[in-house]
């Protein structure tokens, strides 16, 4: 089935070859490689193809959330930002954008996306950071998957869970606001349920990256994660809660930087990187939710999970909850 699998997925790779503009390939050979900040992981396989299918190397450098902007800013405003192409949640290009680090493009591929992820010819959104709740099957039963969030104050999770400090980590912040304002009917429910899953004593870990470990271990049987380390910790025993509501996630987005020193391979690569051969890539091999219409990552149900972009919640605002939930979840 796994070989059988592999050719299918080759052929649909095949009928969805790259196109560019022979002018633009040209210039962006010359230009021998982009340079590529992101904060996405395990993207080798579609840098890779972007190589095969160009002849133009992509550098990848990986910035964690928390550093990006620091870096970018201290590199730009010394004139020294080595990066093409910026990958990072769109709060943070965002404010990139307001101070000037990114350039004026739209990438040709943007046509086949949704309306919403064409922002103003500088920022381009390909994906949803879904957060979901991920569990080791082989320690939970099938009747005791949670069903909503809700599930997660129950005490039989108490010390089984673990996720990503919410007193720090900006997009468990702003998934834990997103149910406060898409999911529970009133405020005091919402704070009923954190303090539930605080009383549980979840592990707190710096970022989603560390999140499935424990629970591909069975040191903790469920995780506040990311459905795609199914894909990328396979063969490990993980699935994915199909809650009633909604999945909520962080967009995902990219942009050129206004002084890239190689313009023509940022270009090419973005045009690369939005084509439905690289999401076919983005999304089978690295388990990412993303925009082009039709395509899906191979875990079961996901084509119909509904998952929705949350808010943007502001730096003062992310440090204002940060620190209302570094005082409910403190030990007792």
């Amino acid at each position: 089935m796994k070989a059988l699998a592999s050719i299918l997925s080759c052929l649909l790779l095949s009928s969805a070859a790259f196109a560019a503009d022979p002018a633009l390939v040209e210039k962006a050979r010359a230009e021998k490689k982009a340079a590529f900040y992101a904060n996405i992981t395990a993207v080798e396989p579609i840098l890779e193809s972007f190589k095969a299918a160009t002849g133009v190397v992509a550098e990848y450098t990986r910035l964690s959330t928390s550093k990006f902007v620091s870096t970018v800013l201290t590199e730009h405003q010394a004139g020294k930002l080595s990066a093409d192409v910026l990958q990072a949640p769109l709060p943070i290009l965002e404010l990139l954008q307001e101070k000037g680090v990114l350039a004026d493009y739209r990438p040709a591929a943007l046509a086949a996306y949704p309306e919403w992820t064409r922002r103003d010819g500088r920022i381009f959104t390909f994906g949803i950071e879904a957060v979901a709740l991920i569990y080791n099957r082989e320690l939970v039963k099938a009747s005791d998957v949670p069903r909503r969030y809700e599930d997660l104050a129950d005490p039989k999770w108490k010390d089984k869970i673990v996720m990503a400090d919410p007193s720090s980590h900006a997009t468990t912040i702003s998934w834990l606001v997103a149910l406060k304002e898409k999911v529970f009917a009133e405020e005091a429910s919402w704070r009923r349920f954190l303090q539930g899953l605080a009383a549980n004593r979840p592990m707190f870990v710096a970022s989603f990256g560390p999140t499935p470990a424990p629970v591909e271990s069975g040191e903790k049987w469920i995780g506040i994660s990311m459905p795609k380390y199914i894909v990328t910790k396979a063969p490990a025993p993980l699935d994915w809660a199909r809650v009633e509501q909604p999945l909520f996630g962080t967009p995902r987005a990219m942009a050129l930087a206004a002084a890239a020193p190689r313009p023509h391979a940022a270009r090419l690569f973005a045009e690369y990187w939005l084509s439905r051969e690289a999401m076919m890539i983005l999304a089978e091999r690295v388990g990412e939710y993303v925009l082009h219409p039709g395509i899906f990552p191979p875990i079961a149900g996901m084509e119909k999970a509904r998952v929705e972009a949350i808010r943007e919640l502001p730096d003062e605002e992310i440090r204002r909850w940060g620190a209302e939930f570094k005082k409910i979840f403190a030990a007792p």
